[in-house]
């Protein structure tokens, strides 16, 4: 059975391209991530692209706001190294006027999280929180777990 290896892309429909692309220019290079321009028919998209995944912004066709509770997408987690990466991503959101949390550790989730939380023009909320060493363990020791 293949094994998968990974999120290729994720497509976000956007009620306004351009008030989007406005914010999703300065989160992502915030988190270093590149951008790219592509077309499908008529319908402009915009790539955001780092080695390991894309996140596509798509124009709505039809217009409700985002709902966070409602069945679908209840959020995006992004990752970055470490905890002073998480704090540095809040620090330089909010210098590009971005609306974010304070960075906080959530013990409840792990003992090592911290995370911080933000939402798009749309509502969509996002996530930025920390490599933690569960995660690592899984990724380091995949084949044998218990070492």
């Amino acid at each position: 059975m293949p094994e998968i290896i990974g999120i290729d892309h994720l497509y976000i429909t956007v009620s306004d391209l351009d008030r989007s692309e406005k914010f999703y220019d300065a989160v992502m290079d915030v988190i270093g991530f590149r951008k790219s321009r592509f077309q499908i028919g008529a319908e402009q998209h915009i790539q955001y692209y780092n080695r390991h995944f894309g996140i596509v912004l798509r124009p709505a066709r039809d217009v409700n706001p985002h709902n966070p509770y409602a069945p679908g997408l209840h959020h995006f987690c992004l990752r970055v190294e470490s905890e002073q990466g998480v704090h540095a991503a809040a620090s330089e959101l909010k210098a590009r006027n971005i609306s974010v949390s304070e960075p906080k550790h959530y013990p409840e989730y792990a003992p090592d999280y911290v995370a911080v939380f933000f939402s798009d023009p749309d509502g969509i909320r996002l996530e930025i929180t920390n490599y933690r060493q569960e995660r690592r363990q899984r990724h380091d020791h995949w084949e044998n777990p218990g070492s």
